[in-house]
């Protein structure tokens, strides 16, 4: 909603470019989309097949979200490497998509 002032207000926050400040669940979501772009991008296949993967084995209910906090604060090379650590080592076990073995192992 635009004030007065013409500048944009969202429950009270205003950020310093009068746009509204992102609230903690848009903040999360955020970071949930930035995870799926990069995994794509390091798997070579679309975001719409990297998120019904990840969404397959519960990576959004079972780790991004709940590890938010402390994934947010990594870097992505290193939130990437852990998504997809993740994400193989569960489609593995469920017998889904990709069979192959992390290379942690």
């Amino acid at each position: 909603m635009k004030t007065t002032e013409g500048k944009y207000k969202m429950d009270g926050v205003m950020s310093e470019n009068g746009f509204p400040a992102p609230g903690k669940a848009e903040l999360r979501n955020i970071f949930a989309a930035s995870c799926v772009e990069s995994a794509a991008d390091h798997e070579g296949i679309s975001a719409a097949e990297m998120f019904v993967r990840m969404e397959a084995v519960n990576l959004f209910s079972e780790l991004i979200y709940p590890c938010y906090e402390t994934l947010h604060t990594q870097s992505r090379q290193i939130v990437t490497e852990d998504i997809l650590e993740a994400l193989h080592r569960r489609e593995a076990k469920k017998g889904g998509l990709n069979e192959s073995v992390s290379r942690w192992n």
